[in-house]
């Protein structure tokens, strides 16, 4: 048994069985012991998990192309933020402060990361030691002044800690106890409404033996983006579904993985700490929340159809047409975007606050927003 197991274990002693959602808010974010707390936490390739920054440089550049079209249609400000709660290692923040380089925009645009964990905060320094006026931290959203611009959330939403249900004779939701230091699950009845309050909301029919997961922290992440946002857009990717595809009858077990030195299991009472615990979102959801906390959805489609509208094919030719590694950079890029890729796992969902809805180009193939 780990210290977090232990400490976990001493907390249902004190307090009895433990929602799922608070085992695996401290199974992520315990301080100096959660996954994503600890100063063991490896990112990439060499890690348990990787995300587009990690499959080529090109998905940040474009990141930055993005960024610059939304400075330019909220009329180019002196004073544009842009954004990253969760940058892992920061090498999506290097690859999009490379490009606004050298499109000559870093007079206007300043990025800020935000990382509780000194550990990755260290990494992240080092890797973007070029920019020391440019990039900023912070612990928090609400240590951010208003200001206008962007959030970027690149698989930041699917880390959220949620509540498990099930379905037997009813609603129940699942707990997580102790006997003789093993962790094991209970069903019991749900510890707020707000989780009969979802299903209502989102019209679920969820049968009989159907288990599945519910993210409410978005709601709160939402407002809290609302209250320092004054204007401008969250760009969202992450892989998920509209809430029909999500809690489809064949879904029945929910999409909670876990994953240890990239290998995927459902088990998340092992590897406690030592492994990454991840959900779907349902971007029904993210949708709806936003609106109610002001913000309008642009456009919602696949990342490979995002970033192909976006111009992906423009940008390797500029960077690559005249080097020998062509074929092999275009090869790993064709992962960003290719059917049975990332590029179609991942969404791309972005939402705006502001007077006038304004069009992005990232939706001018295909946007799939009338089907959250």
């Amino acid at each position: 048994m780990n210290m977090l197991e232990q400490k976990i274990i001493e907390k249902i002693e004190r307090e009895g069985p433990l929602t799922f959602e608070i085992f695996m808010e401290m199974a992520l974010y315990e301080p100096a012991l959660g996954y994503y707390s600890s100063d063991k936490i490896e990112i990439g390739r060499a890690g348990d998990f990787y995300t587009s920054q990690h499959v080529h440089p090109v998905f940040g550049s474009m990141i930055g192309k993005q960024i610059k079209e939304m400075w330019e249609l909220m009329g180019k400000p002196r004073n544009f933020l842009a954004v990253e709660p969760g940058a892992g290692d920061g090498y999506m923040c290097k690859d999009i402060m490379d490009y606004l380089d050298k499109m000559n925009l870093l007079h206007y645009i300043t990025y800020v990361i935000i990382e509780m964990n000194p550990f990755l905060q260290k990494k992240q320094k080092s890797l973007l030691e070029n920019y020391p006026d440019k990039v900023k931290w912070a612990s928090s959203l609400p240590d951010i002044c208003k200001f206008r611009g962007c959030i970027l959330s690149n698989e930041l939403l699917d880390s959220f800690p949620v509540h498990m249900i099930a379905i037997e004779n009813g609603l129940k939701e699942i707990y997580v106890t102790a006997d003789k230091n093993n962790l094991h699950e209970l069903k019991g009845d749900p510890n707020t409404n707000e989780l009969i309050d979802y299903i209502k909301e989102f019209s679920l029919e969820l049968p009989e033996g159907y288990r599945t997961e519910i993210n409410l922290r978005i709601k709160e992440w939402l407002r809290s983006v609302n209250e320092i946002l004054e204007e401008g857009f969250i760009l969202t990717i992450d892989y998920g579904y509209p809430s029909w595809d999500y809690y489809s009858p064949e879904r029945n077990r929910g999409t909670l993985l876990c994953y240890h030195k990239h290998q995927a299991t459902e088990n998340p009472y092992i590897n406690v700490g030592e492994q990454d615990m991840t959900a779907h979102v349902n971007f029904s959801s993210v949708k709806k929340w936003g609106e109610e906390s002001g913000f309008e959805t642009i456009g919602f489609c696949h990342q490979g159809i995002y970033l192909v509208s976006l111009g992906i094919d423009e940008m390797i030719t500029e960077l690559f047409s005249n080097q020998k590694e062509y074929i092999f950079e275009v090869a790993k890029i064709k992962k960003l975007i290719l059917p049975g890729t990332i590029g179609e796992t991942h969404k791309v969902m972005i939402q705006y606050k502001g007077k006038k809805l304004p069009e992005l180009k990232g939706f001018s193939i295909k946007n799939q927003k009338d089907r959250l």
